[in-house]
Formats: structure tokens, C-alpha cells, sequence
């Protein structure tokens, strides 16, 4: 299996698979690259170099103390792309994917990244400041780091049968084995990385980022999306880019890429050939 050493010595975990524009994947919290699996099959059935790496303390990559914060993770993936020299490539984030993305897009990615997409992503910020009063408070996020340290296995249960893939809903088909796979992702990370990367992903301010951004930049998020709501972040993030698109879908969840798969699947490949 592949790992990347980075410049602290971390081993990064990434697959690599085909040729062609390379199209690079983001994963969101607290999961991993196997987040991207219908995606990566597809879009290397479609012609491109497809590649999704774990954040480390996330998936198989190696855990660090410190570091579990957006300027790390941006620099982290600038040093896989440097490895793996990377050019012309899209970048794809989810949810704080979608941040690791807006951050290294903006200060990382002059002559490497094409196009970006950020999809349910937090930009540009999930807390509540005086800049953007309609975020969430403080103590959501609060809630999120007592319950993982009380009971990580159960906490990750209740999020991924809820509200990640709008199970919650009336009338909502359950699937017992998508619950699972986020479980699973979610447990073989480290406690210690994923509760400070709570912090990254709701407090991390992205104005800045999204507005030095020069690429094109696809903005797609579920209207219901209970996780990272839409009207604190797409919706604003949009109007901070300069060249972007923004696409919204309404009644689908944070987890459409996998719950819609096909949908955001055309969306992808549209402009990604555009």
C-alpha cells in the first residue's frame, strides 16, 4: 500500500490509480479516502487519474499530536502533490474535505490545480463570529467533543444513522450497510486527531481563501442538509469566489455523494469537461 512521508515525518496513506488529468479527493470528518470509492471507480472508468489520500489521524494514515489543524492539512496535501507531481488536477473536497481544499487551493495550488470543488463543505465558516452571525454557537461544537470523549463508538453511530444521510427523515430508506462503512471509516482514526479537528473544521475561517481563489470552483450542497447547513456556507461561499458555480439540490442530505451518487456523479463529470 502506498504511503507518503511528509516533511514531519508523517506517513500518509493514498491510492493512486490510472492516468489522465488526475482528479484528487478530500475526505470530510472523521472518515477517510474509502469515502471516494463509487467516485474513484467512476471517474477512473471515465479516463482520469483518480487519488484520495487519509488525513492524518484519520483512515491508515499516521497520528500526530499536534498538527490536527487546516494549515497543517494544507500543507500536507501540497507535499503529496509535490510527491506525486501533480499538474492540471482537480481537487474534490467534502465537508471539511471541502476546507482542506478552499485552503490549499488559495495558498498551495499556483501551477498545479486546474478547477476545485467543494461539495456540503464548511466554508466559510461553520461558528458563529460577528462576521457571520447566523452560524452555529459555540456549544454545538462543544457538544460534538463530549460526546466523542464519552462514547467515540456510539457518537459515531448516532451520526451516521441520523443526520449525515438525512436517515432521520420520515419515509427515509434506511441502509444498514452504508451506517457501517462510515463507522468503520470513523473508528480507525484517533480519537485525539478527531476531536481537534472539530475545532479545524467549525472555527477555521475561509473568507480569505475562497476570495484568492482563481481557478474555477464548482459549489454543490444538499438543501437539506443537516450537518453543514446550506445557508451558512454555500450560499455565502459563493459570493466570495471569483469564478464559481454554485449548484444546490433540494431535499438531499450532507452524504449525497454517496446516497445520490449518480447524480453528483454528471454534475462532476460536466465540469470537470467543461
Amino acid at each position: 500500500m502506498p504511503y507518503a512521508t511528509l516533511r514531519d515525518g508523517t506517513q500518509m496513506f493514498y491510492r493512486d490509480w490510472g492516468s489522465g488529468q488526475p482528479v484528487v479527493f478530500h475526505h470530510g470528518w472523521p472518515l477517510s479516502g474509502d469515502d471516494w470509492d463509487a467516485q474513484m471507480l467512476f471517474f477512473l472508468a471515465q479516463g482520469y487519474r483518480v487519488i484520495a489520500h487519509d488525513r492524518r489521524g484519520h483512515g491508515r494514515s499516521g497520528e500526530t499530536f499536534d498538527g490536527n489543524e487546516m494549515d497543517t492539512y494544507a500543507a500536507d496535501v501540497a507535499d503529496l502533490a509535490a510527491r506525486l507531481d501533480l499538474r492540471d488536477a482537480i481537487h474534490v473536497g467534502h465537508s471539511t474535505g471541502g476546507g482542506e481544499v478552499t485552503r490549499y487551493v488559495a495558498r498551495h495550488g499556483a501551477g498545479r490545480v486546474a478547477k476545485a470543488v467543494i461539495i456540503g463543505a464548511v466554508p466559510p465558516i461553520m461558528l458563529r463570529t460577528e462576521a457571520y452571525p447566523n452560524g452555529l454557537p459555540l456549544e454545538v461544537f462543544d457538544g460534538f467533543r463530549t460526546a466523542l470523549a464519552a462514547n467515540r463508538a456510539a457518537f459515531y453511530r448516532e451520526v451516521a444513522s441520523g443526520p449525515f444521510y438525512g436517515f432521520n427523515r420520515p419515509g427515509a430508506t434506511v441502509i444498514q450497510a452504508t451506517i457501517d462503512n462510515w463507522w468503520r471509516q470513523g473508528m480507525a482514526g484517533s480519537a485525539k486527531s478527531h476531536y481537534d479537528c472539530i475545532k479545524a473544521f467549525s472555527e477555521t475561517d475561509f473568507t480569505e481563501d475562497l476570495k484568492a481563489i482563481d481557478v474555477p470552483i464548482l459549489i454543490l450542497h444538499g438543501e437539506d442538509d443537516q450537518i453543514v447547513p446550506i445557508d451558512n456556507s454555500a450560499r455565502l461561499a459563493i459570493g466570495l469566489v471569483k469564478h464559481g458555480t454554485l449548484k444546490t439540490y433540494p431535499g438531499l442530505p450532507h452524504g449525497m455523494c454517496t446516497t445520490h451518487a449518480e447524480v453528483i456523479h454528471a454534475d462532476l463529470l460536466a465540469f470537470f469537461r467543461s
